[in-house]
């Protein structure tokens, strides 16, 4: 990983054009090339970024264009995607910082405690998502990614649980990736969806029910085996 800290300006061209004015910000170079520039503040997302595959060429000063419209950059890093025309060029006016830290394998994401025991408590009592369910099971692998619960309902047609703490639309847009594709598997359509958590937003709850899944409320005491709580399958 190499993280360079620098007063730089960027600009992305291709598919969208994009800009960023000249500010201080961080930019992380992966082992795989792909490039994210990060600001102070704001969201956890980049502001700009390049996926791999890609590739890195550092130019020099003297060899930068001439329409560099602040004092000449320290270096310029020109990254370009390899399937497509993008360019992200970013422009290192001054350079506070430039290290690379080899980070090594690394173990992968550990899902939040609870996260993981609402997916266990579902999958243990899984006619709560209706009279007759069976499990299938947990972390269903799909070509995207693995389902949190696969289960069949009490007519022997397919389910897919999406499981979170917090539902928003990503969830939401998560599940309709995994039903698109597991509809494609003719011996598993239909596959339906429900979008599981502790609270979901009603933004997240329209996109759902508009796309065709059920929405279920969960409340991790009550699945642990608390007398006060209650769970709504909508």
């Amino acid at each position: 990983m190499r993280i360079i800290v620098a007063d730089c300006q960027a600009k992305y061209s291709g598919r969208l054009n994009a800009s960023l004015p000249l500010a201080r910000r961080v930019l992380l170079i992966k082992a795989d090339n792909s490039v994210l520039i990060f600001s102070e503040i704001g969201s956890y997302k980049p502001l700009n970024w390049m996926a791999a595959p890609c590739s890195i060429k550092e130019i020099e000063p003297t060899d930068a264009d001439d329409d560099v419209d602040t004092d000449i950059p320290e270096k310029i890093l020109r990254v370009c995607a390899d399937k497509s025309s993008d360019i992200l060029e970013i422009n290192l006016q001054h350079i506070y910082s430039d290290e690379a830290y080899e980070l090594g394998a690394d173990p992968g994401l550990v899902k939040d405690g609870v996260e993981d025991h609402l997916q266990r408590y579902l999958a243990e009592q899984i006619e709560r998502i209706g009279e007759g369910a069976k499990l299938v099971r947990r972390e269903y692998p799909t070509a995207i990614g693995p389902v949190d619960i696969m289960a069949v309902d009490a007519n022997g047609e397919h389910v897919a649980i999406e499981i979170k703490r917090h539902g928003g639309i990503d969830g939401v847009e998560q599940l309709t990736r995994y039903c698109k594709l597991l509809n494609r598997d003719p011996l598993l359509t239909p596959v339906h969806g429900i979008f599981a958590a502790q609270t979901i937003t009603p933004q997240a709850r329209t996109l759902a029910e508009d796309r065709g899944f059920a929405c279920m409320i969960l409340d991790y005491d009550e699945m642990k085996g608390s007398e006060d709580g209650s769970l709504r399958l909508f």
